[in-house]
């Protein structure tokens, strides 16, 4: 039951005014003890005043974000640039085994060909 409805109740079945105004008392009170206290509740001044700290540390973590996605690019640039050089080698390297070994065959060839 609501704290007026239950106000309405008691003050109909109150005997005498000073009761009734007992019961009002002790409602308001009742109110009273519900609200924020001044304290509690922000003003417009502390809204600004937190926004513009929110404010501050997005950009502080954007600016970080920024430098960390940086350092990430160039650590991929970097291990990019160690494959393409790691595949340079490896082509290199299999040219100097696939160039003698089909000079080879080819000579096997000819030497089959003319047992032939």
């Amino acid at each position: 039951m609501g704290l007026a409805l239950r106000l309405y109740e008691n003050l109909t079945e109150a005997p005498d005014d000073a009761t009734r105004f007992r019961l009002i008392v002790e409602t308001i009170d009742a109110l009273e003890q519900q609200w924020p206290r001044a304290g509690d509740v922000a003003l417009r001044s502390d809204v600004r005043e937190s926004e513009l700290r929110i404010q501050k540390e997005i950009a502080e973590l954007r600016a970080e974000v920024k430098r960390d996605i940086a350092a990430l690019r160039a650590e991929v640039q970097k291990d990019i640039a160690n494959v393409h050089a790691t595949i340079e080698r490896t082509k290199v390297d299999l040219l100097k085994w696939i160039v003698p070994l089909m000079l080879g065959q080819v000579a096997a060839l000819a030497a089959l060909v003319k047992l032939l």
